[in-house]
């Protein structure tokens, strides 16, 4: 049976992404990431092949998202780093497809969430810095528009 708040709530996702900031954005797909991992985990444990396949690829969409929107340029040796670690968890994650070991799992969304958390508290921060006084950087321009 179909849900009947489907289209609804597909329009209203639809609504707060066009709405968002590149902040909140940046933090939907973290939210995307995870979940998507979660939904792989979970699949893994019912020997759900082909679910657990499928999530795992859409996470590694967004952590390739997240590889090629860096600034180099402007981002520097931040960007750089930022652009290995996203190397490293997209490569754990093939490595999770061969080899089925959920540790590689768990690491991704471990480092994923630990990123989220951090960007969340940089966003934070520099909403702050804006409110009281317009700084010249907020930290997001290392990320492409």
């Amino acid at each position: 049976m179909a849900n009947p708040y489907s289209k609804q709530a597909g329009a209203y996702k639809q609504s707060q992404i066009e709405t968002a900031s590149p902040e909140e954005i940046l933090i939907m797909l973290y939210d995307g990431a995870i979940r998507f991992l979660l939904v792989a985990k979970k699949a893994h444990d019912a020997g759900e092949i082909e679910k657990r396949h499928k999530n795992i690829l859409n996470a590694q969409h967004i952590i390739q998202e997240f590889m090629s929107s860096l600034d180099m340029e402007i981002g520097g040796e931040m960007a750089i780093n930022l652009y290995r670690l996203y190397e490293y968890l997209n490569y754990r994650l093939i490595q999770f497809n061969i080899q089925k070991d959920l540790g590689m799992l768990d690491e991704v969304l471990e480092h994923l969430r630990s990123l989220k958390k951090t960007w969340e508290e940089a966003i934070r921060i520099a909403k702050k810095e804006r409110s009281s006084v317009e700084p010249e950087s907020s930290g997001s321009e290392i990320l492409r528009a």
